[in-house]
């Protein structure tokens, strides 16, 4: 019996890069790399890539206005992504474990803009969703960073810096 090898995506795989540079603070650099993802994938391209190229590219927003953009984007890309293809692309969970992380990121970009009864709906719905988070370091980073929204919007802290700056998350 012959194994399919799967050949690797290379639009996940510039992502990956644009995470990389993301995660060591270059946030221009990652900014220029999803761009330019972006500007490659067609207006009706594959909702896994433009889910994870857009949850990617809302992390290295310095204004939350620019933030909100790209995590609604991911958002509504999520709700097209069967968990076929997110298998596919070599996600063990379902697409449902994708919810918590999107609505955390849209609860704190709203918290961070005043936006409170927003917050509050994106913290409730991300909430709900936990369920579907193993108990793993990913899952318990999600639901750490749940928690944290959870007592800010409780509290209506609102820290915003004075000028845009990142998530605080």
């Amino acid at each position: 019996m012959s194994e399919t090898i799967q050949q690797p995506d290379p639009v996940m795989a510039e992502i990956g890069r644009g995470m990389e540079l993301g995660q060591r603070g270059e946030r221009d650099a990652a900014r220029r790399v999803f761009a330019g993802v972006w500007d490659g994938l067609s207006e009706d391209g594959d909702p896994f890539h433009i889910c994870a190229l857009a949850h990617s590219m809302a992390d290295v927003q310095d204004d939350p206005r620019e933030e909100l953009v790209w995590d609604l984007r991911a958002l509504e890309a999520a709700d097209l992504v069967s968990d076929e293809r997110a298998r596919r692309a070599g996600v063990a969970s379902p697409v449902a474990a994708f919810y918590p992380s999107l609505h955390l990121n849209l609860g704190d970009v709203y918290r961070r803009l005043g936006e409170w009864d927003l917050a509050r709906e994106h913290l409730a719905r991300g909430l709900d969703a936990v369920g579907t988070l193993g108990d793993d370091g990913y899952g318990q980073l999600i639901r750490g960073g749940l928690d944290r929204l959870a007592g800010r919007v409780a509290e209506r802290v609102d820290d915003r810096p004075e000028g845009p700056g990142p998530s605080s998350a």
